[in-house]
């Protein structure tokens, strides 16, 4: 059992705690931006407490906003949140949680308690960090939420303040510290320029699930031909 004063798990709440607030900031953003889609005020925060995957909620919101259809807008959302389900098989290891709280682990696997967990050198601390960050960023995203359709409703259209920059920014910022080599940006360049050739010429949502479809094509090729030579 940890004693109550460790520092090393006093370190890791205090960065649970930084993850959560950055975190949950921009869920303000969500907020608005959902409600500018056409999203009701309960529909916006249904949607944070039972989706709960920041990426794949902007996705929904942006392919409804630019007047995509309802099926695009699912199959983009949905697409991105396949991540969550891989991450799920490297933390239940960490965790090794049984019955609900197994259930409440599902809920709270996201880029955020993931890349926190795995990054101790502990499972003890992995548990911690876990648990910490995905608690903190599940209560602040869903209150900013709230608070963001509250104001978005009241404030109009919020490109007008630059908020539909926040879902690019986001996405930005969590995919930044994952090309850490050659090849993963070069697929990330290839895919942003389908994604941009297709923008003009396709519907909402479309550019999205291409750029992601040859992603997984340029990713998989590496691996085929160390198959081969195997």
């Amino acid at each position: 059992m940890s004693e109550p004063d460790d520092p090393r798990r006093t370190a890791v709440l205090r960065q649970a705690l930084s993850v959560a607030l950055a975190t949950g900031s921009y869920g303000i953003s969500f907020g608005a931006l959902a409600v500018a889609a056409g999203l009701t005020l309960p529909q916006t925060v249904l949607l944070s407490l039972l989706l709960f995957s920041g990426g794949s909620q902007f996705a929904l919101a942006g392919v409804l906003g630019a007047g995509g259809g309802g099926a695009a807008a699912v199959a983009t959302s949905t697409l991105l949140g396949v991540r969550n389900g891989l991450y799920g098989l490297q933390v239940a290891r960490l965790l090794e949680a049984r019955g609900w709280r197994r259930l409440v682990a599902a809920q709270l696997t996201i880029d955020e308690s993931t890349a926190v967990a795995v990054g101790q050198p502990e499972t003890r601390l992995a548990r911690v960090g876990f648990w910490a960050t995905g608690l903190g960023v599940f209560a602040l995203w869903n209150l900013t939420t709230l608070v963001g359709a509250l104001v978005g409703s009241a404030m109009g259209d919020p490109r007008t303040y630059g908020l539909d920059a926040a879902a690019v920014a986001a996405f930005c910022a969590l995919l930044w510290p994952r090309l850490d080599r050659p090849v993963t940006r070069v697929v990330a360049v290839a895919a942003a320029l389908v994604a941009l050739v297709l923008s003009p010429l396709s519907p909402p949502g479309v550019p999205v699930l291409a750029a992601a479809g040859a992603a997984l094509v340029a990713g998989a090729i590496p691996t085929r031909r160390r198959a081969a030579a195997a």
